[in-house]
């Protein structure tokens, strides 16, 4: 019966992650289709690509809690199960990035699941499995969003910030040592998805954000007068 109940509450995890928050809210709110303009992407940063500023918070906030519902949803079906509640988080990302309800056949007559690239999901399943991660995530992922200045590279960073913090609470004995295997996972799938990003990143030509962005833009004004 519990493994029954198990694979049901990934089913569901799943299902929930495929929710494309963002194609709802710029196609409600603005009329477009975000599957056509920028990245193509339904995360946050394309939303606000399409859509502006109003959409994007939505997106963010409810594609943050696909992955908080996910970890909730198993927490209380199988309390006990700490495996599953790592595997409903991830699965919920996976579900953002690879959406069941987005599935298009290319060209060449290949399916494929769109998506996102899971830094907000991500978010939401740490928060899932410790709720206290949002304190620490959340600046941690604003500074480097703000300084870095690459989307992309703050989508990475809550996964790798996730392996830092479930291990430091592993190690001292405060949580679970199946929770820090979330991080990893979560980095894996999230870098997965962001391929063609960090290949513009090496080539340097990934579209900068935050204090990166002000700087070029004076150095492009600059360059003018």
């Amino acid at each position: 019966m519990t493994l029954i109940l198990s694979f049901i509450v990934c089913v569901l995890a799943y299902l929930v992650g495929s929710i494309p928050f963002g194609l709802v809210f710029v196609r409600l709110i603005k009329g477009k289709d975000i599957l056509s303009i920028g990245s193509g992407r339904t995360g946050t940063t394309n939303a606000i690509r399409a859509g502006g500023l109003f959409p994007g918070a939505l997106t963010v906030l409810f594609d943050t809690f696909k992955g908080t519902a996910a970890v909730w949803l198993a927490k209380a079906l199988v309390p006990e199960l700490f495996w599953v509640h790592v595997l409903c988080a991830t699965l919920a990302i996976i579900g953002h990035n690879y959406s069941i309800f987005l599935i298009q056949r290319d060209e060449s007559g290949k399916i494929h699941l769109r998506g996102g690239a899971g830094g907000a999901t991500c978010l939401g399943g740490a928060i899932g499995l410790w709720s206290p991660a949002l304190t620490y995530l959340l600046p941690a992922g604003f500074l480097v969003y703000i300084i870095i200045g690459y989307a992309s590279v703050t989508t990475i960073s809550a996964a790798l910030m996730s392996i830092i913090l479930f291990g430091y609470r592993s190690v001292e004995s405060l949580g679970p040592v199946e929770y820090t295997l979330y991080g990893v996972f979560s980095l894996f799938i999230v870098l997965w998805a962001l391929r063609p990003n960090i290949e513009r990143l090496r080539l340097g030509t990934e579209r900068a954000v935050g204090l990166r962005a002000l700087r070029q833009k004076l150095t492009r004004e600059k360059a003018v007068e």
